[in-house]
């Protein structure tokens, strides 16, 4: 008797008889099993549908057998969507290219023609792995979901207030914070208050992208635009049609882009690289950035021009250290969060741990607690959280990190570090280490690791 699974798939290849086939075998066995030929649909499949898994092939250029395409939207569709579940299917594997691309987050891989027992299995085992860990992970009543933001400070409900408020707009909005104060979550927030909630939304890390690739990664490009451009691609604003586009970073971009964002946000249309003509806009704009902008149109190192295009509605996210109240619920929601992922005994905070925790700095914000909590639930023996289980740094180690150490050495052990907890596995890394997937490969690469 076939038991079929409850579960949604997609199947991306550019051959037609391997969508017929593959669909054939999988639909006897999952609820649903859909199929597409252009790649460059894949953006908007993965905002708008939630799949279980996605059969990606990675040759989608017939005399291309290098597998890159498929890395590019494996990348691509874990930026959008970082818990997918992405099996890679390729006529050109090996054990290097497999290796390769679970390192890169894939799920698995699977070689054509294949075997249709082996194609099964693999689907399946992505399916339950993910359900398993979306089990995991599962908010509980006092969790914070994805369109809660933890937070009961007077800095906090002016700023959830005034996200209230703006939401149910068009406002261009720029939020400005430090590292790690939770700017990429209010942007969220705001998009799910907001009217365009059932349309995409897209994060873009502007820091991560290099100058090269600026223009077709945000504007798209045509066939034939610069060399490796062999199809049409869509860039990240058409990507976020109808919806909103978050601009991370933007204090970073130089200059010469600075100019032509502006020429984008004042036409309300993209020019695809290589192409003479105008595709309109429809997307909601929101930015953030941990520089002060204000003092680098002063000195002419960000247009003034492009400050007010952007700054409609400035929302400023106050630091931890700012906001006590919310430090204790907080790292009790991660204490539970971790605590249910790892399996582990910890339950509560001890009162001096409280008062630890209340007192200590946080210079790197949420994101630092975060990890701290994760690191004392992982190493911790008892139910109860003490002092001992936290690790905190103390202003004498900060004096040390000033004066007396190498901090690229310090960069490059830690990445190590991480890596080999995870296994090399690129995208549980960049969690570890509270980077995007583009920012932790830039530094692969420059530390040679």
């Amino acid at each position: 008797m076939t038991t079929t699974l409850p579960g949604k798939i997609l199947i991306v290849d550019d051959d037609m008889d391997v969508l017929r086939a593959a669909r054939l075998l999988l639909k006897r066995h999952f609820g649903q099993v859909d199929f597409e030929r252009n790649p460059q649909k894949i953006p908007y499949l993965v905002s708008n549908f939630e799949y279980d898994v996605i059969l990606l092939d990675m040759n989608f250029t017939r005399d291309l057998s290098s597998g890159k395409e498929g890395f590019e939207w494996l990348d691509r569709i874990l930026d959008l969507q970082p818990t997918a579940a992405v099996v890679m299917f390729t006529a050109y594997g090996d054990v290097e290219m497999a290796v390769r691309a679970i390192k890169a987050g894939a799920a698995d891989f699977v070689l054509k023609p294949w075997e249709n027992e082996k194609l099964l299995a693999t689907m399946q085992a992505a399916y339950n792995k993910k359900n398993r860990n979306q089990e995991k992970i599962a908010p509980t009543p006092t969790s914070q979901t994805s369109s809660s933001i933890i937070g009961s400070s007077p800095g906090m409900l002016q700023v959830l207030d005034t996200a209230q408020r703006v939401a149910a707009t068009d406002a261009n909005i720029l939020i400005l914070g430090e590292n790690g104060t939770g700017k990429d979550m209010l942007a969220r927030h705001i998009h799910q208050l907001s009217h365009r909630t059932a349309q995409p939304f897209v994060s873009v890390d502007l820091g991560a992208i290099s100058e090269t690739l600026f223009e077709s990664e945000l504007f798209g490009h045509v066939k034939g635009a610069f060399t490796d451009a062999r199809d049409d691609r869509s860039g990240r604003f058409e990507e976020a049609s109808g919806g909103s586009i978050f601009l991370d970073e933007i204090g970073n971009i130089s200059l010469p882009f600075q100019a032509k964002l502006l020429t984008v946000l004042q036409n309300r249309a993209v020019t695809r690289v290589g192409s003479n003509k105008a595709i309109p806009l429809d997307v909601r704009l929101i930015c953030a950035t941990n520089r002060n902008v204000e003092q680098m149109a002063a000195q002419h190192q960000f247009r003034q021009d492009l400050l007010y295009r952007i700054n409609t509605i400035e929302i400023h996210l106050p630091a931890l250290r700012e906001r006590v109240e919310d430090i204790i619920p907080l790292a009790e929601h991660f204490l539970q969060l971790y605590r249910e992922r790892y399996k582990r005994s910890a339950i509560s905070l001890h009162e001096s741990l409280v008062q630890q925790l209340q007192q200590y700095e946080w210079p790197g914000n949420i994101r630092e607690l975060q990890h701290a909590m994760e690191r004392a639930v992982i190493l911790s023996q008892g139910k109860v959280l003490m002092p001992k289980d936290v690790f905190l740094k103390s202003p004498a180690q900060d004096q040390q990190l000033n004066t007396g150490y190498n901090l690229e050495e310090m960069e490059r052990n830690i990445i190590t570090q991480a890596m080999k907890k995870v296994n090399g596995n690129i995208t549980e890394a960049a969690k570890e280490l509270g980077l995007s997937r583009a920012a932790l490969y830039r530094r692969l690469e420059k530390y040679n690791i």
